[in-house]
């Protein structure tokens, strides 16, 4: 994580606690850091971006305050998880009762996926192709061992750290802020896919073909993957009456 940290120069105008809050905003939006991520003591952290410790220390509390960073007392500064409680309830709720929310909700993810994958294919750093895999690789292991909550939550998981590897910051702030419905909504497509014989088998046979492609820099590869799989989706949840 060190060398996330490097140097701010003094801009030519404003004051440097901004450039250093700029600075570290930067690595959280654009998916660098994540949520509980801790930050490293003040002192490493003014060593390593070579400020004083009183601007970074403004440049911390200011990120408090917009609620990307959290502080404790004893535990220093973390990633605050971003959501967005105000739009998240809403569609949560409506998802229990209408039909149709399910049905928007999957549409917004396959105009969303669809991009962020062909992006990741294009973007994706070693540290993002290794969160990918082990996101994947828990998500096959928790359905293996029949603990189908767990799977939902990795695969939300997994979707939610190709968005990140796309290092687009729109589709990263809206992917975080919404992680509670996408996760909701692969609940409910699992158990929608998992009826069938062979569901499991082909849930994770496409998952597998998505990071592939994205390992492998193929971005057309990618976008066909990941509209084979909401494809997929739309078919169970339509063979089982969730939309």
């Amino acid at each position: 994580m060190q060398n996330l940290f490097t140097p701010v120069d003094p801009p030519k105008t404003g004051r440097l606690s901004d450039a250093i809050a700029e600075h570290i905003e930067r690595q959280i939006v654009e998916g660098r850091l994540h949520a509980g991520d801790a930050l490293p003591a003040e002192r490493e952290l003014a060593r390593l971006m070579e400020v004083s410790r009183a601007s970074l220390r403004e440049a911390l509390l200011r990120l408090v305050s917009r609620e990307l960073l959290l502080v404790r007392r004893n535990a220093g500064y973390t990633v605050a998880k971003v959501t967005a409680p105000s739009l998240t309830d809403p569609l949560l709720r409506l998802m229990d009762t209408q039909p149709k929310a399910v049905a928007d909700v999957l549409e917004l993810r396959q105009g969303v996926e669809t991009l962020m994958a062909g992006l990741a294919a294009e973007r994706a750093t070693d540290k993002d192709q290794a969160a990918i895999a082990e996101a994947l690789e828990r998500m096959e292991s928790a359905q293996a061992a029949g603990r189908a909550a767990e799977a939902a939550d990795w695969d939300a998981r997994l979707h939610l750290a190709i968005a990140e590897a796309s290092h687009n910051v729109a589709l990263v702030t809206m992917m975080r802020g919404l992680f509670l419905v996408l996760r909701e909504h692969v609940r409910r497509a699992r158990a929608a896919m998992l009826i069938s014989a062979t569901g499991e088998e082909d849930l994770r046979q496409q998952h597998r073909a998505l990071v592939e492609a994205v390992s492998r820099n193929d971005p057309e590869g990618a976008v066909a993957a990941a509209e084979t799989h909401l494809r997929y989706l739309r078919l169970g949840l339509c063979n089982n009456h969730e939309i």
